[in-house]
This record gives structure tokens, C-alpha cells and sequence, in this order.
């Protein structure tokens, strides 16, 4: 089982690790429904190194990147999960909108994002200059957390007519949204 770290700390074993002469892993992500996607792309990139560190985007960062229904899973359930992956050695937050600040401060020696991401790759430049890899692997087809989302409200009852905010539907938006639903709702309640 791995180990969750605080940034300060896993700077500190990172440097470690450095010395030690392991080659170091780093990947990110929401990983906010656990799939069998996200699990081969991190077996995948552990097996290219030593250490695989996970990082995870904090509740705030999911909500701002995905909307303010998401994450449906708490981050400290999420780095649980991760952390009782077998190929998952660290597991860290960062709240920014990219973790580009933590992967200049950790220098993995390889960098790896999914292929969805092989257009901007935060990181790339940091990890590059200091000699370092950056790789996008190829995901597992037909898995992603959005598209299980949206398949699971569209086998709901009535799933259909159930909309999702995105991360670009204002919060007026929103709650107007969530207003018109309730409404809704009372009013089959009276009939």
C-alpha cells in the first residue's frame, strides 16, 4: 500500500528517492470514479519506473474543472482508493487547475498523462529541461468518468430528462436548474 503525502514531504522523499538512484514516476488526475481505464494507465506508467506518484486534484480544483456536481467522491476517499492500488507508490493533492507547480518542485524523471492530454501536458517544459521524459499513453477505450456519469443518469428513471451542470453552466444556471427539478418533484408529490 502506498503512502499519502503532504507536498513538503514528498519534496523531502523525492529528494530521497533522487539519491537513491530511483526512477520516479508522475501522473495526475481527478480520478473521481475509480474505472478499469485509470487503473491500467497506472499500472502502465509504475511499470516504467520505480515509484509511481499519484496526484490528485482536490475537491475545489475537481469542481472548477468539471462543475459544481463533481467530485462525486470526496478526495480522501479518492486517495484511499488509489492507495490500495498495487502500482501506486505516493498519492498527493494540489488544488491548483494544473499541477504544474508541484511537478517543478518534484522533477519525476518521467512525466505521464493519457493521450487525452497529449495537447497540453502540464509539467512538460519543467520536466524536459531538467533531462526528464514526458509521455502520453494510450487509454483504455470505452472508459471515462464523464461518459459513466452520463450513462448512469441515462439509465435513471426518467434519465432522459435529467440535466448535469458542466464546469461552463454558471451557478445561477445551476440553481435555477436545481429550483425548476424541485419544483418538479413537488408537484408529482401533489398530484
Amino acid at each position: 500500500m502506498g503512502i499519502l503525502y503532504a507536498r513538503p514531504e514528498l519534496v523531502q522523499a523525492r529528494a530521497e528517492w533522487r539519491r537513491a538512484g530511483k526512477t520516479v514516476v508522475f501522473t495526475n488526475g481527478c480520478y473521481d470514479i475509480l474505472h478499469p481505464g485509470h487503473v491500467r494507465l497506472l499500472e502502465q506508467a509504475r511499470s516504467l519506473g520505480d515509484l509511481l506518484i499519484l496526484a490528485l486534484n482536490t475537491d475545489a480544483s475537481v469542481a472548477r474543472l468539471k462543475g459544481p456536481t463533481r467530485p462525486l467522491i470526496p478526495e480522501g476517499e479518492r486517495a484511499r482508493m488509489a492507495l490500495a492500488l498495487e502500482a501506486v507508490d505516493a498519492v498527493t493533492f494540489f488544488g491548483e487547475d494544473t499541477p504544474r507547480e508541484l511537478i517543478a518542485e518534484v522533477l519525476p524523471d518521467i512525466l505521464i498523462k493519457g493521450a487525452d492530454w497529449a495537447h497540453f501536458i502540464a509539467g512538460r517544459e519543467e520536466v524536459e529541461a531538467a533531462g526528464g521524459k514526458v509521455m502520453a499513453l494510450a487509454l483504455e477505450p470505452g472508459y471515462s468518468t464523464t461518459n459513466i456519469v452520463d450513462e448512469l443518469l441515462a439509465r435513471a428513471p426518467g434519465g432522459e430528462a435529467v440535466s448535469r451542470p458542466t464546469a461552463q453552466t454558471s451557478s445561477a444556471q445551476a440553481s435555477s436548474a436545481q429550483t425548476s427539478s424541485t419544483q418538479t418533484s413537488s408537484t408529482q408529490n401533489r398530484t
